[in-house]
């Protein structure tokens, strides 16, 4: 009988590839979701379904109870003050690590992170994606865990990166920030061939590892905008967008969101995010004690992406 894994965030954009791989390389998935509602995305794909969340010790037992490893993609991204991202990606991992190191056998834990934890300070998500770090390094050293810092992450089922693609593809690139400003992207299909070596190889050394598609330096606009426009056969114009253009409309949204209680986006603190001028990772500390190599740069990683280039389809 195949060995179990457990995942939260699985029907989320990383999620959800990590679930399919696993599944086709033979593991049996357990899942932790809010609701049955939208599940259907992974049908086949996830053996089992806990429902509950980050808050519930209960559900989150029952989730890591005889699995050998647990997946920890849940996470959030909305949000307008930093209670909003601290009661997941900050709790969420507390609870998630308590309730694993009460077991007598704990699992291995993988824990999505972001590139932006480096910088705490520009956002109050930044600002939770560290601290949730800081719960691994100073609570789960009864566990054998790594964080994963990744860059922007794109591909199939992405709703993030795939619109501004569009938009690219009709010939404009809207910049936020610095023309120069430079970044590192990766593929969705990369991370979960990552997950997947990871559980395959035992036991690594503890600690927070940063990663990216194999293309030193990283990206800037124009390396993105060329590539666009060979893949497309068109030209991509790149246009710089001016500050106000959009430090009005987040000011506004951050405002609205506050009396009207959704989550946004676009806040000023994303536009910190946005408009930082160095976003470049490096491979080197995860390919000391992993056996991994990302197989899609950029161009080869749009050319297996669908619903963003006609040309393409």
């Amino acid at each position: 009988m195949s060995e179990w894994v457990a995942v939260t965030g699985a029907t989320g954009f990383i999620g959800q590839a990590v679930c399919r791989l696993l599944h086709d390389a033979g593991w049996r998935v357990r899942a932790l979701v809010r609701s049955r509602t939208g599940t259907q995305v992974l049908q086949g794909a996830v053996d089992e379904w806990v429902v509950g969340d980050l808050a519930d010790c209960e559900a989150l037992n029952r989730l890591c109870s005889n699995v050998v490893a647990v997946v920890h993609c849940a996470g959030v991204v909305r949000g307008v003050d930093a209670q909003a991202f601290d009661r997941v990606n900050v709790e969420g991992v507390h609870n998630l690590v308590g309730v694993m190191s009460s077991h007598a056998r704990p699992a291995r834990l993988l824990c999505f992170s972001s590139i932006t934890a480096r910088e705490p300070g520009l956002s109050f998500y930044a600002a939770s994606k560290y601290r949730g770090e800081q719960v691994l390094e100073q609570e789960a050293g009864a566990l054998n865990w790594i964080a994963l810092r990744p860059p922007a992450v794109y591909g199939p089922g992405d709703r993030e990166m795939l619109p501004l693609f569009r938009l690219m593809a009709k010939g404009i690139a809207p910049v936020f920030g610095e023309k120069d400003a430079r970044f590192s992207m990766i593929h969705v299909e990369d991370i979960a061939r990552l997950v997947g070596l990871w559980l395959q190889s035992g036991s690594i050394a503890n600690g927070i590892y940063s990663l990216h598609d194999g293309k030193r330096g990283g990206y800037n606009w124009d390396d993105v905008t060329s590539i666009v426009s060979r893949l497309c056969g068109r030209p991509v114009r790149p246009i710089t967008i001016p500050s106000f253009a959009l430090s009005v409309p987040a000011w506004i949204n951050r405002s609205l969101a506050r009396r009207l209680g959704y989550a946004p986006m676009l806040t000023p603190e994303k536009l910190c995010e946005l408009r930082h001028p160095d976003w470049v990772c490096d491979n080197d500390a995860i390919r000391q004690v992993l056996d991994w190599q990302p197989g899609l740069q950029l161009e080869e990683g749009l050319k297996n992406t669908p619903g963003w280039c006609r040309s393409l389809n």
